[in-house]
């Protein structure tokens, strides 16, 4: 540890002539310092829990179609993302001669009122959300309607992420258009 150096060189002998033998200073050793240093480093790095994953699960369906679900359009709300924060939605499937009337507009603040109720005024067993994102769309967007999803107790199951439809995509882009959606 510290080690200190004494030693004169010989007798103890004074006068004229005689050389003063050099005082040496203390060193100390720091190995064991180091040693201990990465002790402790290795404790805590094994002792240490590491932030744990807040990943949502997501059932996601199979792409067999052999296995595809059935849903009845009485059942059916389809929500579409759109750019600018923009959340379109309609009831059933579009029908070519009444898509102004069935495609409408609404805000993620007024999303949970129509999904909360659709899923009140649907039997559970006929119930289904489809969830399609536009290619202008966030991913943040996606992330908050799941969030909706889940805040609305839908569960699991009942909704979908689906690819969007060519029809819908030029519904979405004459609607933004119209409404000066940038």
């Amino acid at each position: 540890m510290a080690e200190m150096d004494t030693s004169s060189g010989g007798g103890h002998k004074k006068g004229p002539g005689v050389k003063k033998g050099k005082k040496l200073s203390t060193r100390v050793d720091l190995t064991p310092m180091v040693d201990l240093g990465f002790l402790l480093i290795t404790f805590f790095v094994f002792t240490t829990t590491m932030s744990q994953s807040t990943a949502m699960n997501m059932n996601e369906p199979k792409d067999d179609p052999n296995q595809q679900l059935k849903v009845k359009n009485s059942g059916a709300m389809t929500i579409l993302l759109g750019k600018g924060n923009q959340v379109y939605y309609y009831y059933g499937q579009l029908e070519a001669d009444k898509l102004s009337e069935q495609f409408k507009s609404t805000t993620f603040k007024d999303i949970r009122n129509l999904i909360n109720e659709k899923r009140k005024a649907t039997p559970i067993d006929d119930l289904m959300y489809i969830i399609k994102s536009d290619k202008n769309s966030t991913f943040k967007n996606a992330i908050d309607i799941l969030d909706e999803m889940t805040i609305s107790a839908v569960p699991p199951g009942h909704y979908a992420e689906v690819d969007m439809t060519p029809t819908e995509e030029l519904m979405i882009q004459q609607t933004e258009t119209a409404n000066g959606v940038k």
